[in-house]
């Protein structure tokens, strides 16, 4: 049986999670309590890809090995988890984002994360009963120094803009043709356009695999 701690500073979640090659990519309070925002870490696909999940042919690798790990972190750690899978209903992981001040809606509608760039995804969240004492977020959204913003002219076909956001059916389309198979390789090229994204580095194998996913839905 896990041990619990009875009170948990943020400095200690945030090592658990740097074990299993997660990070805190935003934190809140809300209501009385504390909500950690899980997400790949840089060192994340190392760990990830030697997983039961990954390599046992099973339906949803990224999703089971999120509820298995972030489920025994919830568990030692004394907290409930919480995913933004396995809805309807879903749990509000875009607001639960935007409001940690850490990640904001980008040009062309997706959200932008201070480290993560484009590049962000949550895996889970850790949400304790009590408040948490949290460090300051940033005081702006990256984009608002980006100069170029290459985020909007980088897709091929127009599917991301800041005219209409999100052409989903260009998209998909783009991915049927030889040219698509760098974004279905390496991961959307307007996400990878964003000069945050390109200093987080995310390993092109675990873009592949949410790729192939996107692709399939």
């Amino acid at each position: 049986m896990a041990t619990v701690s009875k009170t948990v500073t943020y400095a200690a979640a945030e090592a658990a999670a740097k074990l299993n090659g997660l990070g805190i990519m935003g934190a809140l309070h809300e209501d009385g309590s504390t909500i950690l925002l899980l997400g790949p870490g840089k060192e994340f696909w190392e760990i990830f890809k030697l997983s039961p999940e990954l390599n046992d042919g099973a339906e949803d690798p990224f999703n089971r090995w999120s509820e298995r790990i972030i489920g025994h972190m919830a568990d030692t750690l004394g907290a409930k988890a919480r995913f933004p899978f396995g809805g309807p209903p879903y749990e509000p992981f875009l607001r639960w984002a935007m409001d940690s001040g850490r990640a904001w809606q980008s040009p062309v509608g997706m959200l932008v994360h201070d480290e993560a760039g484009m590049m962000i995804s949550f895996r889970g969240a850790l949400h304790f009963s009590y408040e948490i004492d949290l460090p300051a977020p940033p005081a702006a959204s990256p984009c608002e120094t980006c100069e170029t913003q290459p985020c909007v002219s980088a897709c091929p076909v127009g599917a991301l803009s800041d005219q209409h956001f999100y052409k989903i059916d260009a998209c998909h389309a783009y991915l049927d043709t030889p040219a698509g198979q760098s974004c279905m390789s390496h991961g959307c090229i307007a996400r990878r356009a964003c000069p945050v994204s390109q200093s987080f580095d995310r390993n092109p194998a675990q873009s592949a695999i949410h790729m192939r996913y996107f692709h399939r839905s």
